[in-house]
């Protein structure tokens, strides 16, 4: 190492060596800054980075042993073989490349950094010594082997951590990466020089300084252009790539839908996009750079934007400036103008503030429209249940007549054929009942104003009484008539039992009538799901006439039943099954089916269990007499049909009846007299049913007298109209089409009731 630092101290001049560092770290600086870029870039833009990454990196190579050469002083002349010398660039460009690419193809990683700088070491030892095989001069070159190898093992393993710095990446490692490869650099040839010693030749006299051809010193000199060029155009291309990104991100924000303005940490604005001025065309012309937040709001106040802010600017000005300081604020802001606009404000990590701005006046107008739509709805939805409501009670009203007098009329001497009409008027008038229920229950289901009433039911009873419904006309027509409870089945459930013995008659009315011969069997049993939820399951089969896929896809919609001669030759309305269904939903369960033309039908419903126990029996209630004569009724109801249906049915009593027209006349006549049953219309002239109960619920109050029974006999048959009727302080509620001999029972019953609970 003695021959080495000889070498470095006596026969090198420290400026020229200096130079020659100085070119090295800062080419490889830039050839390792320009490769970075390659590798981030794609297309043309990164063979450009590319090309540039190699020519700085060769040359600064090249540069670096021949600016050393220029400093080394052996004692005897020196020349170079141009050849020779332009050989040895071609291996540093060579040992450029060649590191570049084996870098870019390993993907940057640890291990193909560290071998892309092995190589770049081992073609730059090559240059050396092609380089110095280049020197022409009046003497013979020898080499220690040992310092040979000492200065090829000594590069590479500077190279090798240059390699692991400039994986780490990063200015700084790549800084120690540039740095360190300039020693392996300096190291291969300072040490290699030092390895080699030159004898010269007797013959010849040496007088001072080597000599170097111009020539030489021209090809240095360019080289050295070269480099300044090299690394000015690498410059020149980072720079540039620069300014097209910024350029293109300038324009990508211009482009942008959404007004954007970039505030610094003083909260001033530093830029803003073209649709930021669009949405403030008030302050577009008064926009500039450097100017604050606040002045911007000053001018909107100016310029009366913000009606919210006049008569108390200062406050409003500090509680929006306030606002930004969160770290993300949004807000929705009315302007001059019937205009708004949303307002999003994001502070960023150095303190700044982006806010972008959208003009919502559109979405506004849009969402008042929606909200009118929305209150125009609900009217007309209101207006609907009215009408639903007003045709229930129109439609009941005649038709109480006719099934009432019907009724009435069954209790007198007819003949045979007399009878058999009056049936037919009776079924009718029940299937015009049954058709008003369904569409009236459809209308709750779909405004959600049907609810169920969860209560303790007995199953079997409940099974029972809505299969019996059918029975008998099962037996005209011959069919085998099954009802199986499974003996795992309990008796007592939670539902609302109305609900479900709505489901079980309209499963069962339809198995009967579209079965023609055969059976209907009705089965109800219990069942474990997966989940270890306890399901109820029943099931109505038939033989009748089925149906196909195409008709099960669309028998649940209203209104459809298997097809127009279906409806034709058995009647119906096709609402039932889509109500059944949506009962079912509500229940938490399903309603579904199988069948196939010919091969009669299964209707399933499956609904949760919920088992309760028995509830506890009551003390049977003393038996009430039937007391039919005496009685004295007060029946209010404007319409005279059905006065005359009421006083028809309650002859047969044999009570005295007061008939009067309105809800005035009933209170006076209570006032005046005694009765012991009311039964009161709801919807009348003067004065309505629950007006006047309330009335009569005062004056008993007033006068001292025992409650007296009212029973609203009336054509409003909704949930509220029998809600309405409780609050009132009616005893009962029976719509109408009523039941004759319902009514006989509650005339004569409920007054006793009545009597011995006081």
């Amino acid at each position: 190492m003695n021959t080495v630092l000889l070498c470095l101290t006596t026969q090198h001049h420290w400026v020229m060596v200096a130079l020659a560092a100085t070119v090295c770290l800062g080419g490889l600086v830039t050839a390792m800054s320009v490769y970075e870029r390659a590798r981030r870039s794609r297309g043309q833009t990164r063979v450009a980075f590319g090309a540039g990454s190699v020519v700085t990196g060769g040359l600064a190579v090249w540069t670096t042993h021949f600016t050393s050469m220029l400093g080394y002083d052996p004692g005897i002349p020196l020349a170079y073989d141009m050849g020779l010398t332009f050989a040895s660039l071609a291996l540093a460009l060579g040992a450029a490349s060649g590191t570049a690419l084996i870098a870019l193809a390993g993907k940057s990683t640890l291990a193909a950094r560290i071998l892309a700088g092995l190589f770049g070491i081992c073609g730059v030892a090559a240059m050396h010594f092609v380089g110095m095989w280049a020197l022409r001069m009046p003497g013979t070159l020898s080499w220690d082997p040992a310092l040979v190898a000492t200065a090829l093992l000594t590069s590479m393993g500077l190279a090798t951590v240059a390699g692991w710095l400039h994986s780490r990446g990063g200015w700084k490692f790549t800084l120690g990466a540039a740095f360190t490869g300039t020693l392996a650099v300096s190291a291969l040839h300072f040490i290699a020089m030092g390895a080699s010693t030159i004898t010269p030749d007797p013959s010849i006299t040496v007088v001072g300084a080597a000599y170097y051809g111009a020539e030489v010193l021209g090809v240095i000199a360019s080289a050295i252009g070269l480099l300044v060029v090299a690394a000015a155009a690498s410059t020149g291309l980072t720079y540039w790539s620069r300014t097209s990104a910024l350029r293109q991100l300038r324009e990508a924000i211009d482009a942008m839908p959404d007004g954007l303005g970039f505030y610094d940490s003083q909260d001033r604005l530093v830029l803003w996009n073209a649709r930021y001025a669009e949405v403030n065309p008030e302050l577009c012309s008064r926009l500039e750079r450097g100017m604050t937040f606040r002045e911007i709001l000053e001018i909107g106040i100016s310029e009366g934007l913000y009606q919210e802010a006049i008569g108390r600017e200062e406050e409003w000005i500090a509680s929006r400036i306030e606002a930004r300081k969160s770290l993300s604020s949004t807000l929705e802001q009315s302007i001059a103008g019937n205009r708004w606009l949303r307002v999003q404000d994001r502070m960023t990590a150095a303190g700044g503030i982006v806010t972008a701005v959208n003009d919502i006046t559109e979405l506004k107008r849009d969402a008042q429209a929606l909200a009118e739509a929305r209150d125009a709805a609900e009217a007309a939805n209101a207006a609907k249940s009215q009408f639903l409501a007003n045709m229930s009670h129109e439609i009941r009203t005649p038709l109480n007549g006719v099934i009432g007098v019907a009724q009435a009329l069954s209790h007198t001497n007819l003949s045979e054929e007399q009878r058999n009409m009056l049936k037919l008027i009776d079924a009718s008038g029940r299937t015009l009942q049954i058709l008003l229920s369904d569409i009236l229950d459809l209308a709750r289901v779909e405004s959600g104003r049907l609810q169920l009433t969860p209560e303790p039911m007995d199953l079997h009873l409940a099974v029972e009484e809505a299969a019996q419904l059918y029975a008998e006309s099962a037996r005209e027509k011959g069919l085998q008539y099954m009802v199986e409870i499974a003996d795992d089945c309990p008796r007592w459930i939670e539902g609302d039992v109305v609900r479900l013995k709505q489901i079980l008659t309209n499963l069962v009315s339809n198995a009967v009538k579209f079965t023609a011969e055969g059976m209907v069997q009705l089965t109800i049993g219990a069942a474990v799901e997966a989940s270890g939820r306890e399901t109820l399951r029943l099931a109505v089969s038939d033989t009748g006439i089925g149906f196909d896929a195409a008709t099960r896809d669309r028998l649940f919609s209203r209104f459809e039943q298997a097809d127009g001669g279906i409806t034709r030759q058995f009647g119906g309305s096709g609402l039932g099954l889509a109500i059944c269904r949506q009962l079912a939903e509500m229940m938490g369960g399903t309603l579904d089916c199988e069948s196939e033309p010919g091969g009669g039908a299964c209707f399933m419903l499956s609904v949760p269990l919920k088992r309760v126990a028995a509830p506890v029996a009551e003390a049977p209630a003393a038996p009430v007499a039937e007391s039919r004569e005496g009685l004295t009724i007060l029946v209010a109801d404007d319409h005279p049909t059905n006065r005359k249906v009421v006083e028809l049915i309650l002859s047969q009593v044999g009570a005295r009846m007061v008939l009067v027209e309105n809800g005035q006349q009933a209170v006076d006549a209570y006032r005046e007299d005694r009765f012991d049953i009311v039964l009161m219309d709801m919807q009348m002239p003067v004065m309505d049913g629950l007006t006047a109960t309330r009335e009569i619920r005062s004056i008993e109050a007033s006068d001292g007298r025992g409650r007296t029974p009212v029973v609203m006999l009336t054509a409003n048959a909704l949930a509220e109209h029998v809600a309405a009727a409780q609050a009132a302080g009616a005893d009962r509620h029976l719509a109408k089409p009523f039941d004759a001999a319902e009514l006989i029972e509650t005339v004569t019953q409920l007054p006793e009731q009545a009597r011995q609970a006081a």
